[in-house]
């Protein structure tokens, strides 16, 4: 699995296409420009940009303005976006049938913080991914859910069972962090 391909093309429209950079360089166009900036900023600021596909169009949009003055706040947000359990909210919605572990999702945020490497990127979100993505940790944690006791009903399940239960875990985890991982084209880092 490739950790940035194509983004997907759907994302909904909070914040108007038109906060892209103009090319003209009128003191008009540069001043709608600069309130289009703080607008998004604030709405990073207010959380009220809290999807991984709205957080990416901003922080396409920022990387064409080459203003230092938009990394804390977009840093900020994904850092928010992943500690909310907005992260994990949006990889349940893609696994509705057996539902992304949040010990997993734990278990890379705390790999991330140990990792020294991980100040290659201001991107929490996409480091917690690729921790998740390249630490193998889903047939880990797959295996360790489909072993416990609630998830049989208290019964001591058959070893075959178990391991059919654990792949579907990793079929279904594995494809929502694939699509997630497709909101970037390439590897945010330095």
């Amino acid at each position: 699995m490739a950790l940035a391909t194509a983004a997907p093309a759907h994302t909904s429209p909070q914040i108007s296409s038109s906060a892209a950079p103009s090319t003209t360089t009128s003191p008009s166009s540069e001043d709608r420009l600069l309130a289009q900036k703080r607008a998004m900023i604030a709405a990073l600021n207010e959380h009220r940009i809290n999807t991984i596909g709205e957080l990416r169009r901003v922080e396409r949009i920022f990387a064409t303005l080459g203003s230092p003055d938009v990394t804390q706040p977009m840093t900020a947000a994904w850092m928010y976006y992943v500690n909310s359990n907005s992260l994990l909210t949006e990889l349940r919605g893609l696994t509705r049938n057996y539902p992304f572990s949040s010990e997993c999702l734990d278990e890379a945020k705390r790999r991330v913080h140990a990792d020294p490497a991980s100040n290659r990127s201001w991107n929490y979100c996409w480091l917690v991914l690729a921790k998740t993505h390249t630490d193998r940790l889903i047939p880990a944690f797959a295996r360790a859910q489909a072993v416990r006791p609630e998830m049989w009903g208290g019964t001591v399940p058959a070893a075959q069972l178990v391991t059919r239960l654990a792949e579907a875990f990793v079929e279904e985890w594995s494809g929502a962090l694939a699509q997630l991982l497709r909101f970037w084209e390439e590897a945010p880092v330095r």
